[in-house]
């Protein structure tokens, strides 16, 4: 496992020192075009960035640590496999998708402060999605209580490809990926695993949790008399789900199902301010869905909800 981290470490170093090869290269190809003051202007700031690696290493290097020392009950053992793409109605799958995407379209946002290129920004926010999780990944397998799982591994890449995807499309993010939760009393059923809690309810208790899709029409009909901040939203949910297997919640007496949703939404990057504070709030809020009407659909019918969060 030491190898493993020094491996990640080895990683997040070289990038800046390929950054700066490339940087150099440039420098010798304009040299003969630009003065030196408009060189120095357009070099990125090579400290900054080291900085946010070694902060990103730290920070990195520390939760996959602290989840060694106290998520896994068990000592690791040998490395095993494990196929769970059956559990939890794939919900599980989904948060792989979205953490994946969020530590992407942030830390690309992070990075963009540096100067450097955009497609290195985009490269960096894309693999920081993908090697920020792989080790818990690895970890997992390493676990007698897991085990290592593909399925999460192509959702945590999925996430990193759905937003290096569209910039590479559409040079914008079109379409959202965002989150909304609302306690149930199912948690109380088995707080062991749903959450003994409030706050780990809402990291465990997928029944309570949804997953959404946010894109405005303004996005896609650039002619159109639409408002650019103004989304349709689909989401994803399940219920009755107090275990990881569909047959043993049905042995216990409940009826697991799949539930779809469809609502407004808000794209608080597109509203217009001076503010870079306002700016700045609304690119982290973007992440969760604004609590709006909504329709749900499942096995049950169709089911008008006035406020859904």
């Amino acid at each position: 496992m030491r190898f493993i981290y020094i491996l990640f470490i080895f990683l997040y170093l070289l990038m800046p020192v390929a950054g700066n090869a490339q940087e150099d290269s440039l420098s010798i190809i304009k040299a003969d075009t630009l003065s030196k003051d408009s060189m120095r202007s357009e070099r990125p700031n090579y400290a900054l960035l080291r900085g946010i690696f070694a902060a990103q290493s730290g920070l990195y290097l520390g939760t996959i640590y602290g989840l060694s020392r106290s998520w896994y009950k068990n000592p690791l053992t040998h490395f095993t496999v494990k196929d769970d793409t059956g559990e939890w109605l794939q919900m599980d799958k989904m948060g792989h998708l979205y953490t994946s995407y969020q530590i992407a379209r942030h830390t690309a946002e992070l990075y963009k402060k540096t100067g450097i290129s955009k497609r290195q920004m985009l490269v960096y926010g894309a693999i920081s999605g993908i090697i920020f999780q792989t080790p818990i990944e690895i970890l997992d397998g390493f676990s007698p209580d897991y085990g290592f799982s593909p399925g999460d591994m192509v959702a945590n890449i999925s996430g990193s490809v759905l937003y290096l995807g569209q910039i590479a499309l559409w040079d914008e993010v079109r379409i959202q990926p965002k989150f909304s939760f609302h306690y149930t009393s199912l948690s109380r059923v088995r707080p062991e695993l749903l959450g003994s809690n409030r706050y780990e309810s809402w990291l465990k208790d997928y029944n309570g949790q949804t997953y959404w899709f946010s894109a405005s029409p303004k996005s896609f009909f650039r002619g159109m008399n639409w408002p650019a901040w103004l989304c349709f939203s689909v989401g994803y949910g399940i219920h009755d789900m107090i275990s990881a297997e569909r047959e043993t919640s049905i042995e216990r007496g409940y009826r697991p199902y799949r539930q779809y949703y469809f609502s407004l939404d808000i794209d608080l990057t597109k509203i217009k301010t001076k503010s870079k504070f306002v700016r700045t709030l609304g690119f982290f809020a973007n992440s969760i869905k604004i609590p709006a009407p909504a329709l749900q659909f499942s096995k049950k019918g169709i089911d008008f909800k006035p406020f859904y969060f």
